[in-house]
């Protein structure tokens, strides 16, 4: 059974500008995927770009390896910079947000730069979530992930686009997703609760994205044609 909040907002000036919300391991990367398949929608995501500027020993890829090799978070300023410049490089391109906003400092800030028209936001039981890491495999170079019993790679153990070994990561161990988990609630309520105030939160409900998917696809469809 899916539960699921009504899209019903309009987007403004025809432009598609959304946020996606999700705990670690509840399908974000899959439902980005299709709807990127399916409606052409560039996605955004903030973990991608911090990995590439890192790669690339750019000056913001020092600067964030410096606080991420210290175990701190990098500051709200220096991800509003960054996404901020992603942005403006698509133009009037519809596009979806991952991994970013963080914090209300974030979210208020994209707001008054960025309004967003609709925030996705998936709700997985977290002990589906448990279950889903067990058989999760991930393609490290790409980030792609593959979880047996639903989302299956087309060759057991091997990557579909690269045909390069998968493997498991070590944070998929139980207790450490379960305290990601925490982490994810703790932080994540106050972004939650922020865009629930400004109208524009759709929750989704269920435990797997095809059980989800359906009632995503609609309510995308509602802004893009």
């Amino acid at each position: 059974m899916v539960a699921i909040t009504t899209c019903r907002q309009k987007a403004v000036a025809a432009a598609f500008r959304a946020v996606i919300l999700g705990a670690p391991a509840s399908g974000k990367g899959t439902v980005s995927e299709r709807i990127v398949k399916t409606f052409g929608i560039t996605h955004l995501s903030s973990g991608d770009k911090l990995r590439f500027h890192i790669a690339n020993n750019t000056e913001l890829g020092k600067t964030v390896k410096s606080y991420l090799e210290r175990g701190s978070l990098v500051p709200d300023e220096t991800m509003i910079s960054l996404i901020g410049k992603e942005i403006e490089n698509l133009g009037d391109a519809n596009w979806l947000l991952d991994g970013f906003p963080r914090t209300i400092m974030q979210a208020q800030k994209l707001q008054a730069l960025y309004p967003i028209n609709v925030v996705l936001n998936l709700v997985v039981p977290y002990s589906r979530i448990l279950e889903r890491v067990k058989n999760r495999w991930v393609h490290l170079p790409s980030g792609r992930v593959y979880n047996i019993g639903f989302n299956d790679p087309k060759v057991a153990g091997k990557d579909d686009v690269t045909g390069e070994d998968l493997c498991q990561r070590e944070d998929d161990k139980p207790e450490i997703v379960q305290k990601r988990l925490d982490d994810y609630a703790k932080s994540t309520e106050p972004v939650i609760s922020y865009y629930r105030q400004q109208h524009i939160l759709r929750d989704f409900h269920g435990n797997t994205t095809d059980e989800i998917w359906p009632s995503i696809r609609k309510c995308v469809a509602e802004f893009v044609s």
